[in-house]
């Protein structure tokens, strides 16, 4: 795969194979994030689990002490007294049967997290084939399904990110922008992998964090030595 040469100038400070720890990877990964815009910081955690299982599945959800620097736009499926609630908190766009067409049929995906109330999840099922593969379902151990609507659109805004294995035990997280300081992102990360490791399966026989490694949307990756994690 052919590089730029921002990304090859970039990879140069970066020694291959090298383990970093967390300040020093942190330091490159911002050095390297030299896009025209302000790009995203990213976490990758291989896992020794096999997702496979029921109990090794890992998903969770966590609130960064410094938000994701991302605008997130919530869409709440809710009805009556709990529709007025989620409008009040600052929902994005609230709704009930009537979105089911529009984002069917209509491809409308103007959002980034999805709320319900428990008794909307009948609804938001018929939405399963859609939302699902997106990572868009709500889920009650993300907090995404939950009659306290207020605190659930609070948290998102505030910076909580939903953490969950992929279809290879991998798990994907943002943990900020290339504009943080050194300290924000370092708070932000320190604050997913304390969350993740408490996560970790009682199941799971051998290592839990096999690699860990940070990243800029359009810059090379550096690897966090996870036995100091």
């Amino acid at each position: 795969m052919k590089r730029g040469k921002k990304y090859v100038e970039a990879a140069k400070q970066i020694e291959r194979g090298n383990l970093y720890d967390k300040a020093e990877a942190i330091a490159l990964v911002k050095k390297s994030a030299v896009a025209k815009f302000d790009e995203t910081i990213e976490v990758h955690i291989r896992t020794g689990c096999d997702g496979r299982h029921a109990d090794q599945q890992i998903r969770g959800a966590v609130v960064l002490p410094h938000g994701t620097g991302k605008k997130v736009r919530i869409l709440v499926f809710a009805k009556d007294a709990k529709a007025e609630e989620a409008k009040a908190a600052g929902a994005d766009y609230v709704g009930a049967e009537d979105l089911i067409p529009k984002i069917q049929n209509e491809g409308w995906f103007e959002f980034d997290v999805v709320v319900a109330t428990p008794d909307m999840m009948g609804v938001v099922g018929r939405l399963g084939r859609v939302l699902g593969p997106k990572g868009l379902m709500p889920n009650p151990k993300a907090g995404t399904v939950t009659m306290d609507v207020t605190k659930a659109i609070n948290d998102i805004k505030a910076g909580k990110i939903e953490y969950r294995l992929d279809k290879t035990n991998i798990i994907h997280v943002p943990v900020g922008k290339a504009s943080f300081t050194e300290e924000q992102l370092a708070d932000n990360f320190q604050t997913l992998i304390d969350a993740i490791n408490k996560a970790k399966p009682a199941a799971l026989k051998g290592q839990y964090l096999k690699s860990v490694t940070l990243t800029s949307t359009m810059g090379p990756g550096v690897k966090v030595n996870p036995a100091k994690l």
